[in-house]
C-alpha cells in the first residue's frame, strides 16, 4: 500500500475503536466536550481568523464568489459555530431512546431503540464551519467521524478541529472520536469512498455538483446528501404583493451560494398583471440578473431571455429564472419536472392553495409564506446540520442529531420458545 492508503486505513481503524467507546458515552460527557469546544472556538478567534485569512489569500481569484463566501470566516460566523455547538449540547440525546414498545401475546416485550450509525465519513468543500457542525453533530449522536475538508479551507479546518479536540480532551473522550484527514492529497477521498467499507458506515458529501456526483457514483457505503438545490418560489394568485417581494428578494439574494437559495420564480398567470413587473423590478434593482420567459421579458428591458437549461439550473449566484404558469397545478408540474426535490415555497393568502401545494409538492422541505433560505438545520431548531438530504431512504431534509442514528430491536422474554 502507498502512504496515503496506510494513513487512511489507520484513521479508519482508530475511528472504529472510538465509535465503540463513544456509543456508550454518557450524555453529560458528550455535552461537556461540546461546551468546552464552544469555549475553545471563542478563545481561538484570532487564530481562526488568521488561519482563514491564509486560506482566502491562497484561494485568490480561483474560486467563484459563492465559494469564497462559503470559505470566509468572521466574528459573527465564529460565534455562530460556537453557539451551534451549545445548541447541540442543549438538544435531547437520542441514543437509547425507546422509539416504540409493544407486547406480543406470548408475553415477549419488543422495543425499538435508537442507536448510533457508527463511523461517518464527511467530505466537504470550502465551508470550514462544516468542521465544527459535523464534528459536534456526530459526537452528540454517538458517532465517530472522519472529516475530509477541501484543500482551499485546510488551515481554517485544522484550527477549528483543534478546538474540537480540546473539547474532547477536557471531557475525557478519545481524540479519535473526531478525526480530520491531515492531507490534501485527493487520493484520500478515493480511499474513503472505495477502500474503507470495513471502517466507514455512511458517507455525507457537502460541496459542488461534481463532488457529490463522484461520491454518489463511487461510494461503496450508503450516502446521505443532495446533488443540487434547484429551489422554487411560487407566487399564487392569492399572494400579498408586498410579502411576495420581501420573500422573493430574501430567498434569492440573502446568500446566493447556499443550497436553499431560490433559483426559479414561478408566477400565477392570474396575478401576473399586478405582481410580475414589481417582482421583477425588485430583483433587478438589488442586482439580480433575471432570465425570463416571453411574458416576463416583456415587462422590463433588462430581463434576459431564458432557455430550457435555465429551468434546470442551480446558479448559486445572483441570477434567477422567472416563468409565468397557468395555475397552481402548472406550478407543481413545473417543480416536479425541473426541480431537485430540495426546497420549495408558495406565497399566498389562500389556505386551500397553500395546503394543495404543501401536500402535492414532493420535496424535502416545503414552505408557505416563508423564504427558502430557512432550509437550514439551525433554523429548524436542530442547533446545526451536516446538510440537506433529498434522499427518501433514511434521512430527508436537514440532517441533524436524530438523523445520524439508526435503531435496533430489543426483545425481552421469560423463556419463550417458538413452536
Amino acid at each position: 500500500m502507498n502512504s496515503v492508503a496506510d494513513l487512511m486505513q489507520g484513521i479508519g481503524r482508530a475511528a472504529r475503536v472510538a465509535a465503540q467507546l463513544l456509543a456508550f458515552a454518557s450524555t453529560a460527557q458528550k455535552n461537556r466536550a461540546l461546551l468546552a469546544a464552544a469555549a475553545a472556538l471563542r478563545n481561538a478567534r484570532s487564530t481562526l481568523l488568521a488561519a482563514n485569512e491564509g486560506d482566502v489569500r491562497e484561494a485568490g481569484s480561483g474560486l467563484s464568489g459563492a465559494l469564497l463566501d462559503r470559505l470566509q470566516l468572521d466574528d459573527s460566523r465564529i460565534e455562530a459555530m460556537a453557539s451551534g455547538l451549545e445548541s447541540i449540547a442543549a438538544a435531547r440525546d437520542p441514543i437509547g431512546v425507546r422509539l416504540a414498545e409493544w407486547s406480543r401475546p406470548n408475553g415477549m416485550l419488543i422495543q425499538r431503540v435508537c442507536v448510533p450509525l457508527g463511523v461517518i465519513g464527511i467530505i466537504y468543500e470550502s465551508r470550514p464551519n462544516v468542521t465544527a457542525d459535523a464534528g459536534a453533530l456526530c459526537l452528540k449522536s454517538g458517532n465517530a467521524v472522519i472529516l475530509r475538508g477541501g484543500s482551499e479551507s485546510a488551515r481554517s479546518s485544522a484550527a477549528i478541529h483543534a478546538c474540537l479536540q480540546a473539547g474532547l480532551g477536557s471531557a475525557g473522550l478519545p481524540a479519535t472520536c473526531i478525526q480530520l484527514v491531515p492531507t490534501t492529497d485527493r487520493a484520500a477521498v478515493g480511499h474513503m469512498l472505495a477502500d474503507m467499507a470495513d471502517n466507514i458506515d455512511v458517507i455525507v458529501p457537502r460541496g459542488g455538483k461534481s463532488l457529490i456526483s463522484r461520491v454518489q457514483k463511487d461510494a461503496r457505503v450508503p450516502v446521505i446528501g443532495h446533488l443540487e438545490g434547484v429551489c422554487h418560489v411560487y407566487i399564487d394568485r392569492g399572494a400579498n404583493l408586498e410579502m411576495a417581494k420581501r420573500i422573493v428578494v430574501n430567498a434569492k439574494m440573502r446568500r446566493t451560494g447556499v443550497c436553499g437559495s431560490a433559483e426559479t420564480l414561478l408566477i400565477d398567470r392570474a396575478c401576473a398583471p399586478t405582481h410580475l413587473a414589481p417582482l421583477v423590478k425588485s430583483l433587478l434593482d438589488v442586482g439580480c440578473e433575471v432570465r425570463g420567459d416571453e411574458v416576463t421579458a416583456a415587462v422590463d428591458a433588462r430581463v434576459k431571455p431564458a432557455n430550457e437549461k435555465d429551468w434546470y439550473s442551480e446558479y448559486l449566484d445572483a441570477i434567477i429564472a422567472v416563468r409565468v404558469v397557468d395555475d397552481i397545478s402548472a406550478a407543481i408540474a413545473h417543480i416536479a419536472q425541473y426541480g431537485s426535490q430540495h426546497t420549495e415555497c408558495i406565497v399566498t393568502d389562500d389556505s386551500a392553495a397553500a395546503e394543495q401545494f404543501l401536500a402535492q409538492v414532493d420535496s424535502a422541505i416545503v414552505l408557505h409564506n416563508a423564504s427558502t433560505q430557512f432550509a437550514d438545520g439551525a433554523e429548524f431548531g436542530m442547533g446545526a446540520e451536516i446538510g440537506i438530504s433529498t434522499d427518501k431512504f433514511h434521512a430527508r431534509g436537514p440532517v441533524g442529531v436524530e438523523q445520524l442514528t439508526s435503531y435496533k430491536y430489543v426483545v425481552r422474554g421469560s423463556g419463550q420458545i417458538r413452536p
